[in-house]
């Protein structure tokens, strides 16, 4: 069913798909094209050298796959690292110097999966996540190729208690070499995924995320020994979605209303001039001009009380200025990146939709992280936030603390796909 139907249509209408959508586009393209880099690149780069294929769905994902490709550079030489991709936005902006060649994943056709592997002959598959290919997982299962999953969360899917879905999971996982989830709850949930099936070896190894967002912080870390509170008193809105904007500005006028110390830093999660241009307009109705931030080096914030920051990457350093974060993305595609402002040491606020979230369900339940739906209980949480230096300070604590009990998923990982 899968050849002779589904994936046909997924292909069909990704083409047709892609004739409207630049994104979706380029990613056909990529995909159209990827034999051919791949191809090009062997045949300069593949002497006595071992071919470990990683592949991250989009830059999230990359994101765990890079501690990984890293750490395995460091103990092999002759290792040659690919790393695919499905989204542009992966593609586009995955930079490490240990990813050997980066391409789109080929399309999931078994007559092109069968002659990719065959001229790629790679030693490991290794994918982040999810985002799995069922002609890939089982063709080389047959061909005898490792493939490891790493860093799997088990959400619940309503549509995997289907029968035929679930069945259809159950044969797509079992096909795999091995399965490293991040917590326990993920391992059982597996085991109830696969029921009886012989397959994969299971593991529970964290997530190397924690890792990587600790590593970046090095440069910080002299703030950790300060007192947080000698920060300015200051507000950070990361990656606002527009879904946010309507309640989280008028939240904001009031806080800035009520207390004339507090500062504001507003990221939205597409800086192009319209958008920025939107915001101004939205708090200058409201009394309040705001400056637009737009250093990509020497990132010392200005003292105005609203700041608008104009582009992207660079909030992971930006966090070290502030005392609050508000993350978002969780009223509209899924939270962004929770774990960059909690090892900063601030109190972390999100939307419901954090499911797919492993570090947000971790900042809920060690009291680091805050849900909130709407207008009101923002304004509440961050009141207290503000008013209650006790609360704050054991807040602050508890989502550092998030960060710091997870470290060494990536060690445990590249261990266990390496000795295998």
């Amino acid at each position: 069913m899968y050849n002779g139907l589904v994936y046909p249509l997924v292909f069909l209408f990704a083409l047709i798909g892609s004739l409207f959508s630049k994104k979706l586009r380029e990613s056909v393209m990529g995909r159209f094209q990827s034999r051919t880099v791949l191809k090009q690149f062997l045949n300069k780069n593949t002497e006595n050298s071992d071919i470990y294929w990683f592949h991250a769905s989009s830059l999230g994902e990359f994101y765990q796959v890079k501690t990984l490709i890293e750490e395995i550079k460091d103990i092999q030489d002759n290792v040659i690292c690919l790393v695919s991709f499905s989204s542009p936005s992966g593609f586009n902006h995955a930079k490490s110097d240990a990813m050997d060649l980066k391409f789109y994943i080929p399309f999931d056709f078994p007559w092109t999966i069968n002659a990719v592997l065959d001229f790629l002959s790679p030693k490991k598959i290794i994918f982040a996540s999810y985002d799995l290919w069922p002609n890939l997982v089982w063709i080389s299962k047959l061909k005898g190729i490792h493939f490891n999953l790493f860093s799997v969360r088990i959400n619940g899917n309503s549509l995997k208690k289907i029968y035929l879905i679930k069945y259809f999971y159950r044969l797509l996982y079992s096909s795999l070499s091995s399965i490293c989830t991040i917590s326990e709850k993920d391992m059982k949930g597996m085991c109830d995924l696969l029921g009886d099936a012989q397959g994969p070896m299971l593991k529970v190894m964290g997530n190397p995320r924690y890792d990587l967002v600790m590593r970046d912080a090095v440069g910080f870390r002299e703030k950790d020994f300060e007192d947080i509170q000698d920060r300015d008193l200051r507000i950070i809105i990361g990656s606002a979605h527009e879904q946010e904007e309507r309640y989280l500005i008028p939240a904001l006028v009031q806080l800035m209303n009520l207390n004339q110390e507090l500062k504001v830093l507003y990221a939205p999660h597409e800086p192009s001039k319209n958008v920025i241009s939107s915001i101004k307009k939205k708090f200058h109705d409201n009394g309040y001009v705001g400056v637009v931030f737009k250093k990509k080096s020497d990132m010392v914030l200005p003292s105005d009380r609203l700041v608008i920051l104009g582009v992207v990457g660079v909030l992971s350093k930006l966090y070290w200025q502030c005392r609050i974060a508000y993350v978002g993305g969780g009223h509209s595609t899924g939270v962004h990146n929770v774990m960059e402002p909690a090892v900063a040491r601030l109190p972390v606020l999100f939307g419901p939709k954090y499911q797919n979230s492993h570090e947000a369900g971790e900042l809920l339940m060690n009291s680091g992280g805050f849900c909130v739906n709407d207008k009101d209980e923002f304004l509440s949480i961050t009141k207290k936030l503000l008013s209650d230096e006790k609360y704050y300070k054991i807040t602050s604590l508890s989502a550092s603390d998030v960060i710091y009990k997870n470290i060494g998923a990536t060690s445990e990982i590249v261990r266990h796909v390496l000795s295998e």
